[in-house]
């Protein structure tokens, strides 16, 4: 096929000149002359309203409204939606657009004012006086479980639901019979995606054919799209949503609708005004979304040789004050648990509960990183308590090349059964080892022991679903310039999509990818999609833009044949030519094939006279069209079967000061599955900084609630996050095993840098140090009283507060109820 050889080129991001030199289109960029919106947000995690005045607020020069609960109309006022409802989600709730009776965590919208600008409607809010009745504010998992308060009155135990997932047999039976059996508690903290750009929202009404479009932040335009049309009562048709650039999501822009997303377009059509409002960055901390917080509790039997035979994990997860994505989070991380395993028997039951923080939906790894630090701290758990070889023990459970695809037996988020479809996971980790020089570590390990410097090595493997459905779609149309135009309905935050979803379709049409042109996640251009999450951009819409392009490619060859007089089977395209295979002379451009898809009466330029009556016409009997749509242009949507997962392995060596506990990441390894690569660089962009949020949230970021519900570091002078001195080299290398469920053979790419980064660097720190790392993220503080438990408490069991067991001796002694039988 001609053009093909674009696809799997690292041609560089056609985005980026654009916007890096300043020629980009955010929301905050658009409607200047709009009435600005601001959002009186509760300082309480937890209290009853009991008035909100708003006397002092009138005053304002400027001031347009101000909005209550009370004021909210019909299906406006009602609560947001749960997004995906599930069987385990007993006692799902959401909040309301502005705080009804009751506000849950810091943050929550009580009021909304709109005035002349920001500075005003900031101005109004803060004289509005809102009288609170303090209740008992439940943080943290254990204040959860413990369930002395309740954060929903009517949510017995703070438990919104209880998932269980389990396959391979009797688990107590298996675990019992096993020749070694462990137990330990693993932790991961709150972070939260941060992305440059924060949410907002631009809306304009148009009361002359009662239209609305409305321009948001988000990953799911057509979702968005479908939830205001639902809350305002509008016809979809009439109901526009634009994506303009989007300064990164990392999943909390996925949530749809978000209050604001409903309040300034339902504002927007009330006062016949546009409207925007745009967030702040303490608004982002307090308001928006966070992710990762677990408790897990392993208990875990296995053979002589480090085989798994029974594994039975309990997770408590907070989910925070409201459950709008539903139970999502839990389900990718008791299924992406299992990894590259094979695993005897399995269980996992997550209770998910609720707390009076931010609510947690989706962050780039999405649940993974929780499970695959549970499965690789056991596998290194597993290797430790036998003397062997970490790597040893992960190529011992293996799933064989030979045994894709494999059915791990577990239901997984898309509600399909969780089979991997292709992969060569010991060859992963060949070329893990060779590229980090597994082997000869234990040479640097002394030469670094002599300087009196502690260096580590760790390894974390993973397996990422991608590409769930249930669609996506794609339009492509060649006009009559030879201008090739392709839309899909999913929007993008900084992934590439001009140019990847370019080069598939230049490379199916035999066009140059320079000819090609992309829009995402603009209702006006393509209004059926899902939207942009869970690593399945290329996967879904790459398919869907692949299949209209073949279509398109189709009725060329047809029409190019006529005029040619040749039959299309013969014919090819290159450069954007269609010609006679072997007989390059015998040619027609695209844009003129183009132009003889539309047969016309009128010649507005010398191109649409060749599709003139008397051009084309002649004495044939058959009409003009014949049969077809005019046009070259074609239409595809790709629904997966089930997801395709993609998988990788990654390593790094760790120095560990002696002094000041400080943590600094050496080398940097990764080797990744991706199936076949679209464009190498791209993909290679993804993980470094997939890798860099990974080493952010494992040495860095947390958030800090105090017991009444107030987040301490809700600013970016106190929330830590790596600085690019601090990121190294990242050292990668590809594993292409093509996915046979797709026409494309491709598996996702955008989670992968992320998933094991925290695994990984706990591993490291724990050879560095010798110490049991039981809970991330780990602070140089953190690290340092870990070495005074040690030095303190030797061989004493873990304390629940704590993040280790009793450090390992020089005998490798370990605590009672670590040892095998």
């Amino acid at each position: 096929m001609g053009g093909t050889r674009v696809f799997g080129e690292p041609i560089p991001r056609r985005e980026d000149p654009r916007l890096l030199t300043g020629q980009g289109r955010y929301l905050d960029d658009l409607g200047r002359d709009a009435l600005a919106a601001a959002f009186v947000r509760s300082p309480h995690a937890h209290a009853r309203v009991l008035d909100i005045d708003v006397a002092d607020a009138l005053d304002v020069d400027g001031l347009v409204a101000i909005y209550t609960w009370e004021d909210l109309p019909g299906r406006v006022g009602e609560p947001l939606p749960l997004l995906i409802p599930h069987p385990s989600l007993t006692h799902g709730r959401t909040a309301h657009p502005l705080a009804r009776d009751v506000v849950r965590h810091v943050g929550e919208p009580v009021a909304m004012v709109v005035a002349r600008d920001r500075y005003l409607a900031e101005d109004a809010a803060a004289r509005i006086r809102v009288d609170y009745e303090p209740l008992p504010a439940v943080v943290g998992i254990e204040a959860a479980a413990r369930a002395e308060h309740l954060v929903h009155d009517d949510v017995p135990g703070n438990v919104g639901a209880v998932l269980r997932q389990q396959t391979g047999g009797d688990v107590d039976a298996a675990i019992e019979a096993a020749p070694h059996v462990l137990e330990f508690r693993l932790d991961i903290e709150r972070s939260a995606s941060m992305p440059l750009e924060g949410r907002g929202v631009y809306a304009r009404w148009d009361a002359a054919d009662g239209s609305l479009r409305v321009y948001s932040s988000t990953q799911a335009s057509t979702s968005v799209r479908a939830a205001i049309a639902a809350k305002l009562e509008l016809p979809p048709g009439k109901v526009e949503v634009i994506a303009p650039d989007v300064g990164g999501g990392f999943g909390v822009k996925i949530v749809h609708p978000w209050p604001e997303e409903i309040l300034v377009p339902w504002a927007a059509r009330l006062l016949d005004r546009e409207v925007k409002w745009a967030e702040d960055r303490r608004e982002h901390f307090v308001a928006a979304a966070h992710e990762r917080g677990q408790v897990q509790h392993v208990r875990v039997g296995f053979d002589d040789d480090g085989r798994v035979l029974g594994l039975d994990v309990r997770i408590l997860h907070d989910h925070g004050a409201y459950t709008p994505y539903g139970v999502i989070i839990p389900i990718v991380t008791s299924t992406q648990l299992l990894g590259p395993y094979k695993i005897g028997a399995y269980r996992a039951e997550v209770t998910s509960l609720y707390t009076n923080t931010v609510i947690v939906t989706p962050y780039r790894g999405a649940g993974r990183p929780q499970g695959v630090f549970c499965m690789e701290r056991t596998m290194d758990r597993i290797a430790d308590h036998l003397g062997r070889d970490r790597t040893q023990v992960r190529e011992a459970n293996f799933i064989r090349p030979d045994e894709f695809p494999y059915d791990q037996g577990l239901t997984f988020q898309d509600g399909r059964p969780l089979i991997y479809d292709s992969g060569d996971y010991p060859a992963l980790l060949a070329r893990l080892k060779e590229l980090i020089g597994w082997d000869g570590f234990a040479e640097r390990r002394a030469r670094a022991a002599a300087e009196g410097r502690r260096v580590g090595i760790g390894l974390g493997c993973y397996v990422e679903g991608t590409g769930v459905g249930p669609y996506e779609g794609g339009h492509v149309e060649i006009d009559t310039s030879g201008r090739v135009h392709v839309a899909t309905g999913l929007t993008s935050q900084g992934q590439g999509h001009e140019t990847v979803f370019a080069q598939i379709a230049a490379a199916e049409l035999g066009v140059p990818v320079e000819d090609v042109h992309v829009t995402t996640g603009d209702t006006r251009r393509f209004g059926y999609a899902v939207g942009t999450f869970a690593s399945r951009a290329a996967v879904t819409s790459g398919n869907a833009i692949a299949l209209a392009a073949r279509k398109v490619r189709d009725k060329a060859l047809r029409i190019a044949g006529e005029a040619l007089e040749a039959d299309p089977r013969d014919l090819d395209i290159t450069d954007g030519i269609v010609h006679v295979k072997g007989d390059p002379s015998a040619s027609v451009p695209l844009r003129t094939v183009a132009v003889l898809s539309n047969p016309l009466r009128y010649a507005f330029d010398e191109e649409a006279a060749r599709a003139t009556q008397f051009a084309v016409g002649g004495d044939d009997a058959e009409p003009p069209l014949r049969g077809e749509e005019p046009g070259l242009e074609g239409r595809g949507y790709y629904s997966p079967v089930r997801s395709t997962f993609a998988a990788g392995m990654h390593a790094a060596i760790v120095e560990t000061d002696p002094d000041t506990a400080e943590v600094r990441v050496l080398r940097y390894a990764v080797v990744h599955d991706c199936g076949r690569l679209v464009n190498p660089r791209i993909v290679e962009g993804q993980i470094h900084g997939g890798v860099a949020q990974g080493i952010a949230g494992a040495l860095y970021e947390r958030m800090a609630y105090d017991e009444s519900g107030q987040l301490l570091n809700a600013s970016f002078m106190d929330f830590l996050m790596p600085y690019a001195t601090e990121i190294p080299r990242i050292e990668t290398a590809h594993l292409e095993t093509p996915s046979p469920l797709n026409p494309l053979g491709v598996k996702g790419a955008g989670e992968a840098g992320v998933i094991p980064v925290s695994a990984v660097i706990a591993a490291a720190i724990e050879d560095a140090e010798g110490i049991r790392v039981h809970r991330m993220p780990l602070s140089p503080d953190d690290l340092y009283h870990l070495r005074l438990r040690s030095q303190n408490a030797e061989g004493a069991e873990d304390d629940a507060d704590h993040c280790c067991l009793g450090g390992v001796g020089a005998s490798g002694a370990l605590p009672p109820r670590d040892r095998g039988r």
